[in-house]
């Protein structure tokens, strides 16, 4: 294209805007981009807040925390940091946790387990157990299913001279 597709008054008033917005060159102070502050980092601030007054103490070095949800679930933490305050009960866990299922930490989880805890872990391997033969069976169940639509079902019809019922009793 060439200048003369364009009008000479707008290309003079754009060159004006251009110069004004020009950034760098000799003396000019670099602008900085201000990022905005993440949200999490104030609940953080908030939540360390409350745990200081609660006088919370680190509780060392940590390799792994489990926590056992309804079921079989269970929440992991690897290498979390984790505070305690043990005369207000309270445990804070900083980490990235992940849902597993328990049996695939079944053999790493039963050194960790206390005496009291073994019934629970029963009970758990239990509700597994039972998981595992409803799901089998519901697939069973489907194959049953599918086989019973492919066969026809027989049905007997009646004689109406049989019944003593007549089309013409119905109308």
């Amino acid at each position: 294209m060439a200048s003369s597709d364009f009008d000479p008054e707008a290309l003079k008033k754009l060159q004006a805007r251009t110069q004004q917005l020009k950034i760098g060159g000799a003396k000019q102070p670099m602008r900085r981009k201000v990022a905005p502050k993440p949200v999490a980092a104030l609940d953080d601030k908030k939540l360390q807040a409350q745990l200081k007054k609660l006088n919370v103490q680190s509780a060392g070095t940590v390799e792994e925390v489990n926590m056992f949800t309804n079921g079989t679930a269970v929440l992991n933490f690897q290498r979390p940091t984790v505070h305690a305050a043990a005369g207000s009960n309270v445990y804070a866990i900083y980490g990235r946790g992940m849902h597993k299922d328990l049996a695939e930490l079944m053999p790493n989880v039963l050194n960790q387990l206390g005496p009291d805890t073994m019934a629970q872990l029963k009970r758990f391997a239990e509700q597994y157990q039972a998981s595992q033969a409803a799901q089998a069976g519901g697939a069973e169940g489907e194959n049953k299913e599918a086989d019973d639509e492919e066969v026809p079902e027989l049905v007997e019809a009646a004689a109406p001279a049989e019944e003593g019922v007549k089309l013409e009793d119905i109308n």
